[in-house]
């Protein structure tokens, strides 16, 4: 066990050893400073020569957004016809067939919003054509959104008092050229040279130890697993995820996709701090971000750790945790840690089976995906939290009588409407959503459907509505991962989440973007004695109460119908 828990600290280190350097560079990148990679600039400028875009031409929030919107719309209708008609395409050894139509609106509405979710089974679903030029392409494109979206917020902070925010196209080209197809490069090297496919070949066949004969798929794997950690994405090329074997063959493969995942989010904020020369600020950011990770991450591991307590009433040995759903090549600590980091940051790529963890493990997973700011996805974690720094601010200015502000402007009304609507946004979308499930399979389960209701759920009981609640979550999350005891390809669960994926993803966007944008075009105010600080850890603390208390008061219910009832029944 100590091995396993030097493997977890290893790895965080090694971690913040790469993401803090990461995070400064960044920062240069996006305020358009001299650094290493400025060999890359003729690449970029006939990219934006062919595009037609004119990157010295400043954007406000309006148009930034106007520019976001535009180009995924755009990438919406491209992929879904793909997925369509990807039977009748070529680089279809395997002869995947084509999705049904409300299989790839669920699809590359999920691959879009960076959530990935996948309704299908990663090797027979798509064919290496639809995993290349639509599902990986999407898997950056969609990464580099969020962190231009989260540039245009630094922007904003950066000067004293400015509507012009930069250019949307310039971050987002640098975002993949300067950073996620450098690394993409890096960490699909390594995992191809420790035993991941990266060919085009079709399916092998070996013959098992029973003496069956097993069709196994193989194809060009490692360039989707190193950007689908690496831009928080999570889509995985084969069904089992990162637990498959090819995808992730050994503890260091883990521990490489288990740094991939985390160093951006991390960086990001570093990058904030360096970029609006406020580092202290983003040090504090930090601080609380982690802090929430260990707070998620040390129950999890004791959850899991000390086993099932109702195979140790039947007097089983579980010397080494709870093995359900395990890989043994990892192990359950290094399998709790990935469960953390995968739901507290939006990559939703698992290397066990979250349906098979402890009650409990799944309430922190749950809880980590429900809050979707403890350094969150690429660019969007930062956004999210931004949200609950801005409510922060304003209770605090309440409190001491002062008008709200945020580093020089003042917080008023209409930006706390924006905030107050966008923190409702989540809870709704996701108790809303389960309620309507719930309601469905309890009084409508005998519909005639060609799924009927009653057969969505492998697990009666409070665990069903967990797996419910799970995928509702994992979906406004944009975070990808499942309870898989839940059947859902079929048209209610593809509508009804792919809906709550779209609305998840952009308008928790917008919203931080307009806050931002709106406090930078007001009047800079200096720092006087009565000025709130936002980078000690008087507010730090408070930011984080805000948090919790949100949370709490938003999800306590539903978490005490599925995982906490769970967990005191097993106690019986």
């Amino acid at each position: 066990m100590n091995t396993e828990l030097t493997g977890i600290i290893a790895t965080f280190l090694l971690t913040l050893v790469i993401a803090i350097p990461l995070g400064k560079y960044l920062a240069k990148v996006f305020a358009g400073e001299k650094v290493w990679t400025d060999f890359l600039k003729p690449l970029e400028t006939g990219i934006y020569k062919l595009s037609g875009i004119n990157i010295k031409e400043q954007m406000n929030w309006k148009q930034q957004l106007k520019a976001l919107l535009t180009i995924n719309v755009l990438w919406l209708f491209y992929g879904f016809f793909v997925l369509i008609y990807q039977d009748k395409l070529p680089f279809n050894p395997d002869g995947n067939p084509g999705m049904t139509p409300d299989l790839a609106f669920n699809t590359i509405i999920s691959f879009v919003a960076n959530c990935n979710l996948q309704h299908y089974s990663g090797e027979s679903g798509v064919s290496y054509l639809t995993q290349q030029y639509v599902l990986m392409f999407l898997q950056f494109v969609s990464a580099a959104t969020g962190i231009a979206a989260a540039v245009v917020l630094f922007k904003a902070f950066r000067d004293k008092t400015t509507t012009e925010l930069g250019n949307f196209w310039e971050f987002f080209v640098k975002s993949i050229t300067r950073l996620l197809l450098p690394l993409s490069i890096v960490v699909a090297l390594i995992l191809t040279f420790n035993g991941t496919p990266a060919s085009y070949e079709g399916k092998d066949q070996f013959i098992s130890l029973q003496g069956d004969t097993v069709n196994v798929s193989r194809g060009p794997a490692a360039q989707l697993i190193a950007i689908k950690h690496l831009g928080t994405n999570g889509g995985g090329y084969f069904g089992a995820n990162s637990a498959h074997p090819f995808e992730n063959p050994s503890y260091f493969t883990n521990m490489v996709e288990l740094i991939a995942q985390v160093i951006i989010p991390i960086a990001m904020v570093i990058a904030f701090g360096f970029f609006i020369r406020r580092k202290k600020l983003a040090w504090t950011i930090f601080g609380v971000m982690t802090i929430g990770l260990f707070m998620l991450l040390i129950p999890m591991l004791s959850s899991e750790l000390g086993g099932n307590p109702a195979l140790a009433k039947m007097g089983i040995s579980q010397s080494t945790g709870a093995m359900e759903g395990k890989e043994v090549r990892f192990g359950p600590a290094a399998s709790a840690y990935w469960a953390t980091v995968t739901t507290i940051i939006s990559t939703g790529s698992v290397n066990s089976m979250h349906d098979s963890t402890m009650p409990m493990s799944g309430t922190w997973q749950l809880l980590g995906m429900m809050i979707n700011s403890f350094y969150g996805g690429c660019g969007v974690g930062l956004l999210n939290y931004f949200i609950y720094l801005i409510v922060a601010v304003f209770i605090s200015g309440l409190m001491v009588g002062r008008t709200p502000e945020f580093l020089g402007h003042k917080v008023e009304a209409r930006e706390i409407k924006i905030a107050a609507i966008i923190t409702l946004l989540s809870p709704f979308l996701i108790l809303a959503g389960t309620a309507i499930a719930s309601y469905i399979f309890t009084s409508h389960g005998d519909a005639a459907w060609a799924v009927q209701p009653k057969n969505w759920l492998n697990n009666p009981g409070f665990h069903g509505f967990s797996e419910m609640l799970y995928e509702m979550t994992s979906s406004n999350a944009n975070n990808g991962s499942g309870f898989e005891g839940l059947g859902d390809n079929n048209i209610f669960w593809n509508l009804s989440t792919g809906i709550v994926i779209f609305l998840g993803r952009f308008l928790p966007i917008i919203g931080p973007v307009a806050i931002a944008g709106l406090l930078g075009a007001k009047k800079f105010i200096p720092e006087s004695a009565g000025t709130l600080k936002t980078d000690t850890k008087t507010f730090a603390l408070m930011t984080f109460a805000v948090i919790i208390v949100l949370n709490a008061l938003s999800y306590f219910p539903a978490l005490a119908l599925g995982p906490l009832a769970e967990y005191f029944t097993m106690l019986k």
